[in-house]
């Protein structure tokens, strides 16, 4: 695989193309609620979103996958995105996303797998009894959610295709197609963008195949038709609109880690001790509690699952294994 100073790569990020003071201000500005009357008129401009259709789910039962948190209004969680594929602004997805074809649409999952498969989304999405899921996303420049998800554990997709010995992390690739996202254009990351996870981390109960949110079919805009959600990792971590699923020995090298590998580490697990190099992890601000002045409030080691992720970061030195 070709790094970003072998193919002539430069890595812009948004707080690059835009000046910071500008850039904090439009993020927290679309954050409030004057923000979402704003984002509806350009969308209509795009095309109007098309009537959800309902998935229903049955609240889960796992430690930790129903937190009391309130959620954000679900016009807070489809107006303000992070999906590179369609713009670096948070309201450029749910501009743009409309032009994404959800079906057809298959996964292959490959690599060093007992039983290599294909699946078409909807037979995909058959193989796991789907469950709401409360989780609290946490985003690395400092604003964070509650979302309640739809789907099922990542880990009974992977007992099915029985992952060999020499199965050590799993990769996730997203679909990369320039007539349907446009942000494909932009050189702010290599293409396609490709997340991992170690394999213990995705047989967690609590990592997250997900095909919907509030009860309905996921928007284009949130990772639509299928994604994961890593609920004590960065939002970044989980991918979006998954086409490739590979089991691999190696660490694999990932988007954000290939584009500035001095900010974005392989684990990036929320970690309020760990800063990253522009934005300071000790605070976050809540989307969906009051407009851009709300209090912040202190960012919680793994975001707040630590009793059920904790352990498999035993003894490890978590400022170099960022």
């Amino acid at each position: 695989m070709l790094l970003p100073q072998d193919r002539g790569f430069v890595h812009r990020s948004p707080s690059e193309i835009t000046a910071q003071s500008a850039f904090e201000r439009r993020r927290l500005l679309l954050a409030s609620l004057g923000a979402i009357a704003a984002v509806a008129p350009r969308r209509t401009l795009a095309q109007a979103p098309s009537k959800p259709m309902p998935l229903p789910a049955a609240r889960s039962a796992i430690p930790g996958a129903v937190t009391m948190d309130k959620p954000a209004p679900l016009e807070v969680a489809t107006s303000y995105n992070n999906f590179y594929e369609f713009g670096t602004d948070k309201s450029d997805p749910a501009r743009y996303a409309h032009t994404l074809k959800t079906r057809p649409w298959t996964v292959a999952i490959e690599g060093e797998v007992k039983k290599p498969m294909t699946l078409a989304i909807d037979d995909l999405l058959k193989l796991g009894a789907l469950e709401e899921r409360v989780y609290r996303l946490r985003c690395v420049e400092g604003w964070s959610m509650v979302i309640p998800w739809v789907g099922y554990s990542l880990s009974e997709l992977i007992r099915r295709v029985e992952p060999t010995g020499n199965a050590k992390f799993v990769q996730f690739v997203t679909l990369a197609d320039r007539a349907q996202m446009p942000g494909l254009s932009s050189s702010v990351l290599q293409w396609p963008y490709v997340e991992a996870l170690r394999i213990d981390e995705a047989m967690h109960p609590l990592t997250l195949l997900a095909f919907g949110m509030y009860g309905q079919v996921l928007p284009n805009q949130n990772g639509a038709p299928v994604r994961t959600v890593v609920p004590w990792k960065y939002g970044f971590k989980s991918a979006k609109s998954i086409v490739k699923i590979r089991f691999v020995e190696q660490q694999p090298a990932t988007s954000w880690s290939l584009a500035a590998p001095e900010e974005y580490g392989f684990y990036s697990n929320v970690n309020p001790a760990v800063d990253h190099p522009r934005w300071s992890q000790a605070s976050e601000r809540r989307l969906g509690e009051g407009d851009l002045f709300a209090k912040k409030r202190p960012t919680l080691m793994f975001n707040g699952y630590e009793a059920q992720v904790g352990s498999m970061y035993a003894g490890m030195d978590l400022k170099r294994f960022f």
